[in-house]
C-alpha cells in the first residue's frame, strides 16, 4: 500500500479531498464491508482530529448493530429511530448535533461525548448503516465537515456493504 498524504488543515477542501483519495485508495478492490469498514474508521481516527469514537454501525435485522470503529468500548445494539445513530438510520438523513445532552433521546454510550456527526449510508436505496462520529467537544464538527465526509461515504459506500 502506498503512502496517505492528508492535508494538514482539517474541515479544509483540501484535506478532505485528500482524505476522500486515501479512502478510495483504502477499498479500491476490496469486496470484504468490515475490513474497509476497519480501515476507513482507522483512517478518520488517525486524520480528522478532535475524536473520541470514530466507526460504523451496521442494519442487522432491523437494528444498528456495532461494527468496526476506533474508541471506547460501545453500544452493540441500537434501535432503528432511537438515539442520533438511529435517527439517522430511520430518516435516512446526517445528523450533525452540536450537543448531545439536549438531543431527545441520545444514548450515552460515552459520558465524554459532547457534540456527533451521522452519515446514513446506503444500498439500493435502502439504509444499509451509518458512520458515527463523536467528539468530547461541543459543536465539534462543522459544515465542512460533514460535507467533507458526506462525500466520503457516497465515495466508497459501495464498498460497505
Amino acid at each position: 500500500m502506498e503512502t496517505i498524504a492528508i492535508a494538514t488543515s482539517p474541515a479544509s477542501s483540501e484535506f478532505y479531498d485528500d482524505l476522500v483519495s486515501a479512502a478510495k485508495a483504502l477499498v479500491d478492490g476490496e469486496t470484504d464491508a468490515i475490513a474497509n469498514m476497519a480501515n476507513i474508521s482507522a483512517l478518520i481516527w488517525q486524520y480528522v482530529p478532535d475524536l473520541n469514537w470514530a466507526g460504523f454501525y451496521r442494519v442487522i435485522a432491523g437494528e444498528l448493530v456495532l461494527g468496526p470503529f476506533q474508541g471506547k468500548t460501545a453500544c452493540i445494539r441500537i434501535a432503528i429511530g432511537k438515539g442520533v445513530c438511529g435517527t439517522a438510520a430511520a430518516s435516512g438523513a446526517t445528523q450533525r448535533i452540536a450537543d448531545v445532552h439536549a438531543f431527545p433521546g441520545h444514548i450515552a454510550c460515552d459520558a465524554d461525548s459532547r457534540s456527533e456527526l451521522v452519515i446514513p449510508f446506503t444500498k439500493g436505496g435502502e439504509v444499509i448503516g451509518v458512520l458515527d462520529l463523536d467528539s468530547p467537544n461541543p459543536d465539534r464538527f462543522s459544515q465542512a465537515d460533514q460535507d467533507g465526509l458526506e462525500r466520503l461515504m457516497l465515495a466508497i459506500s459501495g464498498q460497505l456493504g
